[in-house]
């Protein structure tokens, strides 16, 4: 998904170790608390943030123990679960991530649900430092009449669907539709218009679901809207996300040099990343394709489209009001300038018919445990520089800290933020002083409750049933969908 710049980063470049403090000596600084010797620290959610945090603490604290909580049975979270399945290079990030599971230091306990299984405070009385890093596994809801109806997804799911999340897998979405509407104009709606009208024969080596794959061989969609309430210059999406849709075989862009009237002008005060970006939309729209490219789009059977200054206002059913028939979008127009410009509607509405609506308007967090402070508003956990507000010894990292935005390397910065903000209060002597149980105090609680928690080697025996499933086909791997037959598959 919108996590394509890792491969730039990589956690050897950081640094490898931190000076001592100004004035101590080797003799004070041997002189640590049984706390500083081995501190216990445990992260929830082993997605990006989760294991970047764990990395960096177990890189600059030789002594440090870090334990990760996961829901799931598996790790990796939005990697495994949100990354399109045609952009398997991002999910090399996994490679580094094993390596921080594998640490003798670090333990991976899968299938435990913090706030259900076990609580904050639970984790808190059993660790010196709890770092809740679980992301944002929610979508934000349209609120318009008609989201309800049957062909209305939230963009989340579909992505969950054909990336095998076990919540999703028996999602089956009707795609017998001509025309699909996609809501909002990030790098999640270009992937999800992407999967949509890629050939199905490109999608075969990657490891998309068989089940989801199957339903795309037999989609009969040939048109794509991808609607945003702004205009061209606040596109949320990236250049590379772009460039893959203007070049996707098979299919030809449609855009309103309408919508791009006096661009020009405007463009020239903006950052170079956003100009690059605009103008490229610029010249898609407005220039007429030449040579090979002219070729390409004469027998595209597949188009795809950018509408601008559009809000949804109505889902509208068909007549026997059984599914979803169109959406109706109010005409906006933009107050203030440049990327903090606002749309406010005009009064006109347009209504523009399809058979299905995925709604890409952002993700958000839930809050995990009544002790946690949460803000509903912005969907994070209030916090400074990483330290939850009013709440000693708990911290937060991506997502759930700053919002659903960043790709990987923006949670990797974030998270390593917030790891060495911990490592500062642990050397300040901030944090529970004494020993503490960790896990041990952990799998009691778990196993008086019935809760059979998953280990790395568990995964690493799964992940070895899914490579060996993927082979007959020639795909990297067949992921498993079902959470009951993971655990019989490990004898559970």
């Amino acid at each position: 998904m919108a996590a394509r710049c890792w491969r730039w980063w990589h956690w050897s470049a950081w640094p490898r170790t931190r000076p001592p403090p100004a004035g101590s000596t080797p003799s004070s600084r041997r002189q640590l608390s049984t706390q500083e010797q081995t501190p216990q620290i445990c992260v929830v959610g082993s997605g990006p943030a989760g294991f970047y945090t764990a990395q960096h603490l177990l890189k600059h604290h030789a002594q440090a123990r870090v334990d990760i909580y996961e829901k799931q049975l598996v790790p990796f979270g939005l990697v495994r679960f949100g990354v399109a399945p045609d952009h398997p290079e991002v999910k090399n990030v996994t490679h580094t991530f094993t390596q921080t599971a594998l640490s003798d230091r670090c333990a991976f306990y899968g299938n435990v649900v913090v706030g259900r299984d076990v609580t904050v405070p639970e984790l808190r009385g059993a660790y010196h430092a709890v770092v809740l890093s679980y992301g944002a596994e929610d979508h934000r809801a349209l609120e318009i009449p008609g989201e309800e109806l049957p062909g209305v997804f939230s963009a989340r799911a579909f992505v969950g669907w054909y990336n095998g999340l076990p919540e999703n897998r028996e999602l089956a979405p009707d795609l017998s539709c001509d025309t699909a509407v996609i809501l909002g104009q990030g790098n999640v709606a270009l992937d999800v218009a992407r999967i949509l009208l890629t050939p199905p024969e490109q999608l075969e080596k990657t490891d998309i679901t068989e089940a989801s794959l199957e339903i795309l061989r037999q989609s009969r969609v040939k048109t794509v809207w991808i609607v945003g309430r702004r205009g061209p210059l606040q596109v949320a999406f990236t250049i590379k996300e772009l460039r893959e849709m203007i070049q996707l075989p098979g299919t030809r862009p449609i855009l309103d040099p309408a919508d791009f009237l006096g661009l020009q002008d405007r463009m020239k005060e903006t950052p170079r990343p956003r100009k690059r970006l605009t103008e490229l939309l610029l010249r898609t729209a407005t220039e007429k394709p030449e040579g090979e490219e002219a070729a390409r789009r004469a027998v595209a059977s597949r188009a795809w489209g950018l509408r601008f200054f559009r809000s949804p206002q109505q889902v509208l059913p068909s007549p026997d009001r059984q599914r979803v028939a169109g959406i109706r979008l109010a005409v906006t127009r933009l107050e203030g300038v440049g990327e903090t410009a606002w749309a406010v509607p005009t009064g006109d509405t347009e209504d523009l018919p399809c058979g299905l609506v995925l709604s890409s308007v952002g993700y958000k967090s839930r809050p995990i445990d009544p002790s946690v402070p949460f803000d509903p508003k912005l969907g994070v956990i209030p916090n400074t520089e990483g330290r939850v507000v009013d709440v000693p010894g708990l911290y937060c990292s991506g997502w759930v800290k700053r919002g659903p935005t960043g790709v990987i390397a923006t949670t990797m910065t974030d998270s390593f933020l917030t790891s060495q903000t911990l490592l500062q209060d642990l050397k300040a002597g901030l944090l529970p002083g004494g020993p503490r149980p960790g896990y041990a105090a952990i799998k009691a609680l778990l196993s008086s409750r019935g809760v059979q928690p998953i280990s790395f080697s568990d995964w690493e025996k799964l992940d070895a049933k899914e490579v060996s499933r993927g082979q007959g086909t020639g795909k990297p791997r067949e992921k498993l969908l079902d959470p009951q037959e993971m655990l019989r598959l490990l004898g559970r």
